[in-house]
């Protein structure tokens, strides 16, 4: 195995998401004007670590994923549910008004990178 050094410049960092997890589902695609598409994943990152009394807590954080173009089509063809994958991107905010004229608020990562890590399915 080899070790990978990547040197970045302050722009590169800005704004910049790294994440390693499990798919939560299936991708949901849908196709924009019949000429591009979009996915839209739910991803898993654990956090375990030991608390002050010795108990092992395990954090599970979802993230919200877009991913659009030619991207998008190779997570349609190739992603599945319970399938573990690092991700780079960049951080984004959006709103909404619901059709019962609620404001919602999201949070999501725009993904300009996929790794597939493992392949294993969901138990």
């Amino acid at each position: 195995m080899y070790n990978v050094i990547k040197i970045m410049t302050m722009n590169t960092l800005r704004n910049s998401v790294q994440l390693i997890g499990r798919l939560g589902a299936d991708p949901e695609i849908k196709s924009i004007d019949n000429s591009r598409k979009v996915a839209r994943l739910r991803l898993a990152t654990n956090d375990e670590y030991t608390s002050k009394t010795g108990e092992k807590i395990s954090d599970t954080q979802w993230h919200s994923l877009v991913v659009w173009g030619k991207l998008a089509e190779f997570t349609e063809n190739y992603l599945f549910k319970g399938q573990e994958i690092a991700v780079g991107g960049k951080l984004g905010y959006r709103e909404y008004t619901g059709t019962d004229g609620i404001k919602h608020y999201v949070t999501e990562i725009t993904v300009n990178e996929i790794l597939m890590t493992g392949n294993r399915r969901a138990e």
